[in-house]
């Protein structure tokens, strides 16, 4: 039983990136699959897909991304976590590394990206921070 499911999925993510893997499977779930959706959306995966095996719960089978042999993604950050929610208004939504990382928030409006969510004028709680 994990505790925190999107944060196991990111330090799987991490893991595998640093043993160069081409691919890292997770357990599926929603959350996890609308997180992904944000990763893919911005670049930082190739894809994924779910995979059901037989006689076993589904996956989902994410493909890491490279460039000349270094990861997409140099630095995931949990921010939210279960002991501690970490909420933000869209007024107080910060940058990420000046821009050029991404803040994945879950918002009443669905799990986007800071960028969206400022477009659409939503806050929420800030589940990580990618760059």
């Amino acid at each position: 039983m994990v505790n925190d499911p999107v944060g196991d999925m990111l330090t799987r993510i991490r893991n595998a990136q640093m043993r160069r893997r081409p691919k890292v499977s997770t357990p599926a779930s929603n959350m996890r699959g609308r997180v992904l959706d944000v990763l893919a959306e911005e670049g930082y995966i190739r894809g994924y897909t779910r995979v059901e095996p037989k006689g076993g719960l589904p996956e989902f089978e994410i493909e890491l991304k490279y460039f000349n042999g270094t990861p997409a993604i140099k630095e995931i950050e949990r921010i939210s976590k279960p002991g501690r929610r970490v909420y933000s208004p869209v007024k107080d939504l910060r940058t990420v590394a000046n821009g050029l990382g991404v803040a994945i928030l879950s918002t009443p409006k669905g799990v986007m990206s800071d960028a969206r969510a400022r477009e659409e004028n939503v806050g929420g709680e800030v589940i990580c921070n990618i760059f």
